[in-house]
C-alpha cells in the first residue's frame, strides 16, 4: 500500500512548496504499475521546433485524460482514462488533497534521455498550479534553478522507484526544473505528471 501524506517532507526551497516521499509506493506495487504503463499506454515520439527545425523529443510521450493541453507548441489531445492511471490518480489525489484531470506521462528509455530546463508555467494550468509527479523504473537526477536569485545554487534531488514529488504554491513562477541526461547506465523511467487543466 501507499504511504500516508505524513511521509511528504518539505524540501528547503525558498519561494517554493515542493513536498517529496522516496517510497510512496513500496516495491511490490512500484513493479506492478511500471510494467502495466510500459505495456498499455499509447507511448508517441514526438517533435517540436527548436531554432526553427523539427527535432524529436529526447523522451517519448503520453496525455490521458478530460482536457486537452499545449506546451512547447504542442496541443495534445486526451486519451481516455485507463484503469491503472485511475487508480494512479485516486493514490495520489488522497495524499496531496487535491483533484486532477489530466496526466501526462514521459517515458525516460536510457540516460540519453532528458527534460531540459522549463516551468509548468502554463495559462491553462492556472495562478499556482498543483503538480503531482510520480516516479517508476530507474532512478534519475531532478534538478531545480531559481528564475530570478543568481544567488541561490541549484538544487539537485535523486527520484527514486516509487517516488512521489509535489509542487504547489508558488514553485512555478519562482523556479525552473529539469531532469539532465546522464552517461551511467540506467534502467528504463516512467514519470507521471498529474495536473488540473482549467477552463
Amino acid at each position: 500500500m501507499f504511504y500516508s501524506e505524513k511521509s511528504l517532507q518539505r524540501l528547503p526551497l525558498p519561494d517554493a512548496e515542493v513536498y517529496y516521499s522516496p517510497h510512496f509506493f513500496d516495491v511490490e506495487e512500484s513493479n506492478t504499475y511500471l510494467q502495466e504503463l510500459l505495456q498499455t499506454i499509447n507511448w508517441k515520439q514526438e517533435s517540436i521546433k527548436l531554432f526553427g527545425k523539427l527535432q524529436p523529443m529526447p523522451r517519448l510521450t503520453a496525455w490521458y485524460g478530460d482536457k486537452g493541453y499545449t506546451y512547447s507548441g504542442l496541443h495534445n489531445t486526451p486519451q481516455p482514462w485507463l484503469p491503472v492511471l485511475q487508480r494512479l490518480k485516486e493514490q495520489v489525489e488522497e495524499a496531496s488533497e487535491q483533484a486532477y484531470n489530466s496526466v501526462l506521462l514521459n517515458l525516460y528509455r536510457s540516460g540519453n534521455d532528458s527534460m531540459g530546463w522549463h516551468a509548468d508555467d502554463e495559462a491553462e494550468l492556472g495562478q499556482d498550479p498543483n503538480i503531482a509527479s510520480v516516479s517508476l523504473g530507474g532512478e534519475r537526477k531532478f534538478g531545480f534553478r531559481h528564475k530570478s536569485n543568481k544567488a541561490q545554487k541549484n538544487i539537485y534531488i535523486t527520484l527514486q522507484h516509487g517516488s512521489l514529488l509535489l509542487m504547489q504554491g508558488p514553485t512555478q513562477h519562482a523556479w525552473q526544473h529539469n531532469l539532465p541526461k546522464t552517461q551511467r547506465a540506467v534502467m528504463p523511467r516512467i514519470n507521471l505528471t498529474f495536473r488540473n487543466i482549467k477552463g
